[in-house]
């Protein structure tokens, strides 16, 4: 392995919680290489070259371009049929006092899967004049800034998109299809690292958190499921990704039975904390 791999590794463990194997050189070399010729560099070792001599913006890029960014809409349809079926029918009844939900899709990519979630809020009649704040977070500038306009290629449109919501709540622009302004005005886009704290973005009712932890070693995912848990209600949601789980690598959260992917915050753990806190508090008198 060439001391060049092993910075981009160290690089992308420590500014995105990426954990490349070290059997990825492929990888690294199949989405660098484009990345350094628009640089004018002929190569990865006078990428690698630039980048230690102090370029932020390089730097910013190739994390850009090593994270994934696939998605498409209603992905692996599952976690939607939670969400309609298990998840907004409960928090309808225990939210009724206040008429309001928050739902966070993190990593939420080129918009697909926080739009997805807006579709499904608004088919859902009983929550007609609620106030609603779906909150879409990705590390990447770039692919917040392609959600927030709304616009996609019919090849995007027609991955996972029924044709009756393709009608419904887009609009036809030359060759491409553009989300209606109430479907867009229904989520707001921050950009956010999720190794970082994010609490200052307020608690939730669910959490979509999918096909991200794949990419981060165990320590890592054990650090963001415990935040996950400190801001999600107790009687939220999480949505993980098809292949991830919070078995054998938290307590922070337990599976809904018969609901394979979702989870929600583990009373147990919570009542354990509480009581930590409780003692600090004595302690501290």
């Amino acid at each position: 392995m060439t001391s060049d791999y092993e910075f981009l590794r160290k690089l992308l463990k420590e500014s995105s919680g990426l954990d490349l194997s070290t059997d990825k050189q492929y990888l690294v070399e199949s989405r660098l290489m484009p990345l350094a010729r628009r640089a004018g560099l002929p190569g990865i070792a006078e990428l690698v070259a630039k980048i230690k001599s102090g370029s932020d913006a390089l730097t910013s890029d190739v994390v850009e371009a090593m994270t994934t960014n696939e998605t498409f809409f209603f992905r692996d349809k599952l976690p939607f049929d939670h969400l309609r079926e298990e998840l907004l029918p409960a928090l309808v009844q225990a939210r009724a006092g206040r008429r309001s939900l928050r739902i966070w899709s993190a990593a939420s990519s080129t918009g697909q899967e926080p739009y997805s979630i807006a579709m499904c809020v608004k088919e859902f009649a009983a929550l007609a004049g609620w106030r609603i704040e779906i909150i879409a977070t990705d590390l990447s500038q770039a692919v917040l800034e392609k959600s927030r306009a709304g616009i996609f290629s019919q090849f995007e449109v027609q991955r996972g998109l029924p044709i009756q919501m393709l009608v419904k709540y887009f609009a036809q622009v030359g060759e491409l299809w553009q989300l209606n302004a109430d479907i867009r005005a229904m989520v707001q886009h921050r950009q956010l690292n999720l190794l970082q704290d994010f609490s200052h973005l307020g608690t939730f009712d669910v959490i979509f958190c999918r096909n991200v932890m794949i990419y981060f070693d165990q320590d890592t995912k054990a650090g963001i499921f415990d935040r996950l848990a400190r801001v999600l209600e107790p009687d939220g949601g999480l949505a993980l990704g098809a292949a991830e789980s919070v078995l054998g690598i938290s307590d922070a959260f337990k599976p809904y039975p018969d609901r394979r992917g979702l989870y929600h915050p583990n009373p147990a753990r919570a009542a354990r904390a509480g009581a930590a806190s409780a003692m600090k508090a004595v302690a501290a008198r």
